[in-house]
């Protein structure tokens, strides 16, 4: 009952502003008047513009002014002010998008992901290349419920679509710089240069700041007093920049867009929540011992934790009018990236589970779409085609004692009886057992093996999607997508028998004998939905979905006994999804309430196993429902307010032939969750304002992992936000305090991970209060 009350007061505590409008780049400039009557947001969802309103499908939007409003500059940010998403940054390389539920952060090349991220209308979903910074940009949508013919690869559940800021016909620029503790530095702008017909706009932003979790490898105290000394840890190396060109003259419309993206960061923070470090304890909030691997920078590409991540994209969108009702449109996408983040997944000062993860991947996408707007019919049509190619190489080091102690040492037949792993006062006592085992002939034996899945991916499909007005008030919607998938899956592994035990260190692990396994498959399949839109008032719309969704089937490939192939194919999961809904708008207060019902067929896990690739299961059927609700206001021309909210029961439904799961909750989705706040300007002088914007989001608790482990959980959280200052009523500059975690609230990101697949479990913790000054200078 508790969860509840909470979850409805954010939902009816009016207390900031809401992503009330999309503008153009010009109308951006200007912050004061970056927010409008919700009705009158335009989105590009369905292929065509609409005020959101009008839209028969659930959908939230976000003008870059209203995020820059809100404080949010990266996806995790976003997530607090969309009910029904939630984004967890474990880490650039490892991130989290979750709908209603559904989770894609698979790091295999093989799988598919359930919930589709965009890039100016490009898929960027492959979970290692999705993550990019968020700056200059026009508006961010999302949208909930598979909606076959408006996404390229049929998302399952919906889609966070980003869509950048495009050249203007103007010269402007804007400076933004923040600084704060942690050693915070931020730095975004760009530079508008336009004319009647060529424009051009360089965006850039840059993010650094140190690790929030100290780590004391390396220097007095630790177990390595001499070094090397390590960094701390969940720190922020971002890099961005962005170049686009836009043709504009007549009917014809061009962006041509180039995006680079990187991190150059400090490691993830795994805390091993069993071995604390020396002289410390194992709480995830206090300090951590994060050794590595003596020999990281020859086995694992890095000499310490960290992540080495690029991404380039290329994005060339082209519209035609045929005629005032007519026009078509080409979209050719480019994607490329390459990461490798070292990991200490035991999260201790053992020489124990070093790991890192090497992931690459290209991407290829063109869409070609014809689009018709009459009095009483709309409608669009066309095909699509993506390929793509990625690989995940994961090698990992120890020392052969070590492994072999730490691993059994929880078990009830240790290697090693007596020894243990690490001893109270951090001494890593695992390190004597090479020395025992080989009679003191040998104190340290290190060990290597790897293993790499990878896959080619082509995806050929063709979409009509048709509305008809046969009265001005009502809009009947139907389309589906018709899709053919080419998936071939490959994998090598590496697996020498280890010095002490004549077998692989790591239980489970098969060497290919030098040979890359390959297996092919083809699949088909027929995506519909139906949409209905009434305005049955002059303020109130009604609308109902029926849609179809799927994930695609995975060629799981691996090894077994002997070195040979081990072929397991997932099929499909399918998801049935029903919603209805209103969407009001009344003078200075506009939102939406509505429910949705959806059905899962063969529902996909990822199952992390001990030094072994995440395998893919079918969970059997599974059943999501739940209500979300958005309002904003406008209360008098100076204070702006908003709260939304979400219930959501996403579970495996309860079966005897998949015991492990049956019952369970979805990983990473709360059943309740909501946000709420406001942004207040007051005049102080013709030319300054003074404003403040505080905002406050709540969750309720989360597992982590399926099956649901309450050890890997985290309760309910509730984070203050406030951002306030003085400003130029017409934007032209800007200086104020930032806050996120005002509170300083301890909660945890993540539970679990490789570490748990060992019996370990290690955690990641959220980040503690980030504060600072930023100022903005548009010129």
């Amino acid at each position: 009952m508790r969860h509840v009350l909470l979850a409805s007061a954010a939902v009816t505590s009016l207390l900031i502003t809401a992503p009330l409008a999309a503008q153009t780049a010009t109308q951006l400039a200007d912050a004061s008047d970056a927010i409008g009557d919700s009705n009158d947001i335009v989105v590009t969802a369905q292929k065509r513009e609409q005020r959101i309103s009008e839209v028969p499908i659930t959908i939230t939007a976000f003008s870059g002014a209203t995020l820059r409003e809100l404080g949010v500059t990266q996806f995790d940010q976003l997530a607090g002010f969309v009910p029904g998403l939630n984004i967890q940054e474990q880490s650039p390389n490892n991130p989290g998008f979750v709908i209603r539920g559904v989770t894609s952060d698979s790091g295999s090349s093989q799988g598919a992901p359930a919930v589709t991220v965009y890039l100016n209308g490009v898929d960027v979903s492959r979970s290692r290349g999705s993550y990019f910074d968020l700056y200059d940009l026009e508006r961010i949508e999302v949208v909930k419920g598979p909606q076959a013919t408006l996404f390229g690869t049929a998302a399952a559940v919906g889609a966070v679509s980003i869509i950048t800021a495009k050249p203007e016909k103007t010269t402007s620029a804007a400076l933004r710089a923040a600084y704060g503790n942690y050693n915070q530095r931020r730095v975004d702008g760009y530079f508008n240069l336009g004319g009647d017909v060529l424009s051009a706009r360089l965006a850039f932003g840059v993010k650094l700041r140190d690790g929030v979790v100290e780590n004391i490898a390396g220097r007095p105290g630790s177990q390595t007093p001499n070094g090397p000394v390590r960094d701390d840890l969940n720190g922020q190396g971002q890099y961005g920049a962005r170049l686009s060109l836009r043709y504009d003259k007549d009917d014809l419309l061009i962006d041509l867009v180039g995006t680079y993206d990187g991190q150059r960061a400090p490691g993830t923070a795994f805390k091993s929540g069993t071995y604390a470090p020396t002289g410390g304890n194992t709480s995830p909030f206090t300090f951590a011992e994060v050794s590595g691997s003596p020999l990281s920078e020859a086995v694992l590409g890095g000499p310490e934790p960290e992540l080495v991540r690029n991404v380039y994209d290329v994005n060339l969108t082209a519209r035609y009018n045929l005629s005032d009702t007519t026009s078509i449109t080409q979209i050719i996408g480019y994607r490329r990236f390459d990461s490798n983040e070292v990991f200490d997944a035991d999260g201790t000062q053992a020489w124990f589970l070093e790991f890192a993860e090497d992931a690459r991947g290209e991407q290829i996408s063109s869409e070609t779409r014809i689009n018709y707007a009459g009095e009483t019919l709309r409608a669009f049509a066309g095909f699509n085609v993506f390929h793509e190619t990625g690989s995940q190489r994961v090698p990992f080091s120890s020392e052969e004692g070590t492994f072999l102690a730490c691993a059994t040492a929880r078990t009830a037949a240790p290697a090693f009886p007596g020894l243990g792993c690490i001893n109270a006062a951090g001494v890593v006592t695992a390190s004597r057992a090479t020395a025992i085992a080989t009679g003191g002939r040998a104190t340290v034996i290190p060990y290597s093996s790897e293993f790499k899945n990878s896959a080619r991916i082509t995806t050929y499909s063709t979409f009509a999607d048709v509305t008809w007005i046969p009265v001005p008030s009502l809009e009947l919607t139907a389309g589906a997508r018709l899709l053919i998938e080419d998936r071939t899956s490959f994998f090598f592994a590496r697996v020498p028998n280890a010095v002490l035990s004549g077998a692989a260190l790591v239980p489970g692990q098969i060497d290919t004998k030098g040979e890359t396994f390959e297996a092919q498959g083809d699949f088909q399949a027929f995506l519909p939905r139906a949409n209905i839109l009434w305005k049955a008032t002059d303020f109130a719309n009604l609308y109902a979905t029926y849609s179809r969704g799927r994930r695609s089937p995975v060629v799981q490939l691996g090894a077994r006994a002997g070195g040979l192939p081990n072929r397991t194919d997932v099929g499909a999961e399918i998801v049935t999804n029903y919603e209805a809904g209103v969407k009001f708008f009344s003078g200075p207060i506009s939102g939406s309430v509505g429910a949705f019902y959806m059905k899962y067929k063969d529902f996909q896990v990822s199952l992390v196993r001990p030094g072994l690739p995440n395998l893919t299961v079918s969970a059997g059927s599974a059943t999501n429902k739940g209500v979300e609700a958005e309002v904003a206001a406008r209360v008098g021309s100076n204070l702006k307010l908003f709260a939304n909210g979400a219930y959501i029961d996403a579970r495996v439904d309860e079966n005897p032939a998949y015991p492990t799961f049956s019952g369970d909750r979805f990983r990473l989705q709360s059943e309740w969750q909501g946000a709420a706040g406001g942004t207040l300007t007051v005049p102080l002088t013709p030319g300054i304002e003074l404003f403040a914007t505080p905002t406050v989001t709540y969750r309720s608790s989360v597992f982590f992992e399926l099956p649901n482990n309450p050890v890997t959980s985290q309760g309910p959280v509730t984070l203050v936000n406030l951002r306030a200052g003085v400003q130029d009523p017409d934007g032209k500059w800007q200086l104020l305090g930032f806050a996120t975690n005002l509170l300083n609230k301890d909660y945890v990101l993540d539970a679990g991970n490789t570490g748990g697949s060992f019996g370990i479990p290690t955690f990641i913790r959220g980040l503690p209060r980030l504060f600072g000054v930023e100022g903005l200078y548009r010129f």
